[in-house]
């Protein structure tokens, strides 16, 4: 008589699959986590700015009227780290752009004040930003940097407010340039007394970076 023959145990088979099916729910739960991390924790963040969405507001109060002019951007990229607030890059706009909408007054200001041929650009370099910096979101921070104007170098901290939203992002900064204390000349004259500051709104906006948490 023929000895009987005992069909394979699928058991084997189930734990092989088993275990796979554990080994990629494992894998999957990590790469969510690594995610989740790079969002709350991202990477170098740069924002860039779209100088034909972008435009610097001016305005300049005195005792007979207030003048609001713009200037144009040449060019800006701004990087930062949001772990320890250390900020790179460059913000450049055109000297020569600036505008007020009265031809004669904007011919002073070019010619004595600004002296726009000989120094074309006005530029603001950041190196650090104070407050909590986000990669997704909105915030509001303080960005310190150097700010070159006529030839010169300042000191300044200007606050600005950012929503970061995917590839995108836009941005405000409003501060003050206290211009007679640089060294620039006195717009003043016998019946006009001007602020010795000029007022400054800076509208941003561009495509935005955000690398991999490391």
């Amino acid at each position: 008589m023929k000895p009987r023959r005992h069909r394979k145990s699928g058991y084997g088979s189930w734990r092989v699959l088993l275990g796979i099916a554990l080994l990629t729910v494992a894998l999957s739960a990590r790469a969510a986590q690594g995610l989740a991390a790079a969002q709350v924790n991202p990477g170098e963040v740069t924002l860039s700015i779209d100088t034909a969405q972008s435009k610097l507001h001016w305005t300049l109060s005195s005792t007979l009227h207030t003048v609001h002019g713009t200037f144009n951007l040449k060019s800006g990229v701004l990087k930062y780290d949001p772990a320890s607030g250390k900020a790179s890059g460059e913000i450049v706009v055109y000297a020569t752009s600036g505008e007020s909408g009265n031809e004669g007054r904007d011919k002073k200001m070019h010619g004595e004040i600004l002296e726009s041929q000989r120094y074309p650009e006005i530029t603001f370099r950041p190196d650090r930003i104070e407050g909590k910096a986000v990669g997704q979101g909105t915030c509001s921070v303080q960005l310190h940097g150097t700010f070159v104007l006529h030839g010169a170098e300042h000191e300044l901290t200007v606050p600005v407010q950012a929503e970061l939203a995917g590839d995108h992002w836009k941005g405000t900064a409003k501060f003050s340039v206290p211009y007679i204390q640089w060294g620039l000349k006195s717009p003043n004259t016998f019946l006009l007394k001007a602020d010795p500051a000029v007022d400054i709104e800076l509208e941003m906006n561009g495509p935005m970076q955000v690398a991999a948490a490391r």
